[in-house]
């Protein structure tokens, strides 16, 4: 296998030069071209690019601003290789990442993979709290450990590989600008084609850095999950009603404790003393002190909840306006489909 590594940039040179160090020090034995495709930044990464010219086989590549999925496809359409790793940004990998990815291929190919992604010593308390909400079990996250889950898993363009043949066949990311990677995930199932969870494939993603960046993109994520439901019918579950129904149920409880009826709100309490213990015991394995432990506990509380309100008022919002109001996808939600 010849690897292309395809990352999209838009005004982040800083975290390229990461994830660029990061890919020169892999301990890969396959050979490896990056493709960076600058999607219309008015920051260019010119100058990191320099910085890795003579470390690594790089292509650069500029653009107009189309959004992440076309400039992955652009990315893909002018790379050299015949399996395409597709990263964001803002990851950075172990120095095993490919030997990982390539050891899982050889043992069990799929023409299309997914990574998972961990909180790195380094991160802030918010971006390890965050990355505890996007992965625990306790959060949702944790479903994608499922053996079912695992054989046919829904793909995350942070992280994720698409061989050449899979890409040419479907025509890769569609230019919506949130869900693509789902998108082109049923486009891969609709042609037979199979997918897999790569668990020690993972990357460390710092996210959003912010309470309000997180929640308007877990907002996005929930606003664009009914429309997708719409698209592919038959991949619709019920385990995407979960946040909506989360936050629906903390708003009643808090509603009927007015009258003395706490018992629902102490099953909410119970659950988040959970949430704070288990995050607390997660992050230990960072080396964290015990002061930075417990404010990572108090902060995964803080980024469940900006998750579940973000995801499930999103989901709510286009589920009301596609069911209710009967207006078309484009009109649910209009910067999923914006040009």
């Amino acid at each position: 296998m010849h690897f292309s590594i395809i990352i999209p940039v838009y005004n982040r040179p800083e975290e390229l030069d990461e994830l660029l160090y990061s890919i020169s020090v892999q301990e890969n034995s396959v050979p490896v071209e990056v493709v960076i495709v600058e999607d219309g930044s008015k920051i260019t990464s010119e100058a990191i690019i320099t910085k890795y010219k003579k470390k690594l086989d790089i292509q650069y590549l500029y653009k107009e601003n189309s959004g992440p999925g076309d400039s992955r496809n652009y990315g893909m359409l002018k790379a050299s290789g015949d399996y395409f790793i597709i990263l964001d940004s803002d990851c950075i990998l172990p120095e095993n990442y490919l030997n990982e990815v390539e050891n899982a291929l050889l043992d069990k190919y799929t023409d299309a993979y997914g990574g998972a992604d961990a909180a790195h010593a380094s991160f802030s308390v918010l971006q390890k709290a965050i990355n505890y909400s996007m992965t625990s079990f306790l959060t949702t996250g944790g479903l994608r450990g499922s053996d079912k889950i695992r054989n046919k898993f829904q793909l995350r363009s942070f992280n994720m590989g698409i061989s050449k043949k899979a890409f040419l066949e479907t025509k890769g990311f569609s230019k919506q600008h949130f869900g693509e990677d789902i998108n082109l995930t049923f486009k891969l199932w609709d042609k037979n084609f199979e997918t897999q969870f790569i668990n020690k494939a993972f990357v460390y993603h710092k996210r959003r850095s912010t309470f309000g960046q997180f929640f308007k993109q877990t907002f996005n994520f929930g606003a664009a999950r009914p429309i997708l439901n719409k698209m592919h019918p038959k991949t619709a579950k019920i385990t995407y009603w979960f946040p909506a129904v989360f936050i629906i149920g903390l708003i009643y409880a808090l509603y009927i404790s007015l009258w003395g009826n706490n018992f629902l709100l102490f099953l909410y309490g119970i659950y988040f003393i959970t949430i704070f213990m288990d995050a607390i015991n997660k992050n230990r394995c960072y080396g964290e002190t015990c002061i930075t432990s417990v404010k990572t506990g108090m902060y995964a509380i803080l980024t469940t909840l900006t998750q579940f309100f973000g995801y499930g008022l999103g989901f709510l919002r286009s589920t009301f306006r596609m069911f209710i109001l009967n207006k078309p996808k484009e009109k649910v939600f209009p910067r999923m489909f914006r040009s």
